[in-house]
């Protein structure tokens, strides 16, 4: 590939340096963990979180459903032309086209997104259809909300009719992410690499299903119900009643046997910490402690969910949680897992 320019290298660092702001300002549980992670595998991801931030955005802004699918459209052709450029042996480092028929969109107006993604598809060999699967969830989305906007008693859209739909659904928007990752932060020599994707999918589900639990209240009264039509008949309630905690007993059990399931995903999953490469493993360890968290404050008050405030992890606590993943990373590169010393620095080890 032909050397970069002074000007090129320039836009790249420039560019990957705005999508660290939109990190900052907008990641919130992802910023503790994503901070941690060593340049360049640290720009890399931000310039992928700012990608999914841009196409989030263009799904939520106002209008219709059938001109949100559209500028979807465009994101989508400008995605594949950015994929395109990164392979190309010539083309990553010069200007990048906009689609003719692309209106005035949010991503028209932060180009810098669209050079640090090109740049990290290129650099860290990202696999296109993991980001095309992010945006397939967009639209499912949408076509979804106008389903919703279309019913004539106003009440909220049930999306997935059973557990196997609802995890096509996470893999979508959250485990290809993690895939994302996982190759971005890399894994240790002698790694499976099939048994890391594995567990990589595992954690994203486990993430997403924390989300949709912390999010039912919000989410429903938006129209939308991810939880499974399954599991509502299971324990003979109504989205609607699980809303408004209208029947508490039966409620409860159907949110202790959802968090149950994702708290399976967590358990399950804990090998893929050992797998990365360990100057990551802070990074992935903050996240999932978060994420972990907040799915304990369910397990602890399943009513949360139904509440009017939205379910926290105080910033203090956050930050704790990324010392003590620092700590331990440090530990883990440092002390052998024999040493005596290990099991005094990691008590966790000893469980």
């Amino acid at each position: 590939m032909r050397e970069a320019s002074t000007e090129s290298r320039d836009r790249i660092a420039h560019s990957y340096m705005k999508c660290a702001d939109i990190v900052r300002a907008r990641a919130r549980n992802f910023y503790y963990g994503l901070c941690l992670t060593p340049e360049p595998k640290r720009s890399a991801i931000y310039s992928v979180y700012a990608w999914m931030r841009q196409a989030d955005d263009e799904a939520d802004r106002a209008g219709d459903p059938a001109g949100k699918m559209a500028r979807l459209a465009d994101f989508r052709q400008r995605t594949e032309q950015t994929v395109a450029r990164a392979f190309s042996p010539c083309g990553l480092h010069r200007a990048e086209p906009v689609p003719t028929n692309a209106g005035p969109t949010t991503a028209d107006r932060a180009d810098f997104v669209w050079t640090a993604l090109a740049e990290t598809i290129r650099r860290f060999h990202i696999d296109p259809a993991h980001l095309r699967s992010m945006l397939d969830a967009l639209e499912t989305d949408i076509e979804h909300e106008s389903r919703a906007a279309a019913r004539a008693d106003g009440k909220p859209i049930l999306i997935c009719r059973t557990r196997e739909e609802l995890e096509r659904y996470c893999y979508r928007v959250a485990s290809t992410v993690g895939l994302v990752c996982l190759t971005i932060w890399g894994l240790k020599p002698g790694t499976d690499a099939e048994a890391a994707r594995r567990l990589a999918v595992q954690r994203g589900l486990a993430f997403q299903l924390t989300n949709i639990l912390r999010d039912y209240a919000e989410d429903f009264d938006e129209g939308r119900v991810y939880l499974a039509a399954e599991d509502f008949q299971a324990a003979r309630l109504s989205p609607d009643e699980l809303r408004n905690w209208s029947a508490p007993p039966a409620c409860e059990a159907m949110v202790s046997d959802i968090a149950a399931w994702a708290r399976r995903q967590y358990t399950e999953s804990a090998p893929l910490d050992r797998m990365i490469d360990p100057s990551c493993y802070a990074t992935l360890r903050t996240m999932t402690r978060i994420y972990s968290g907040l799915l304990g404050v369910i397990e602890n008050h399943p009513s949360r969910i139904a509440g009017r405030k939205r379910i926290r992890l105080q910033s203090m606590h956050k930050a704790a949680i990324a010392l003590r993943a620092c700590a331990r990373a440090w530990v883990n590169q440092h002390i052998p897992t024999t040493s005596p010393l290990y099991a005094v620095l990691t008590p966790a080890a000893r469980r």
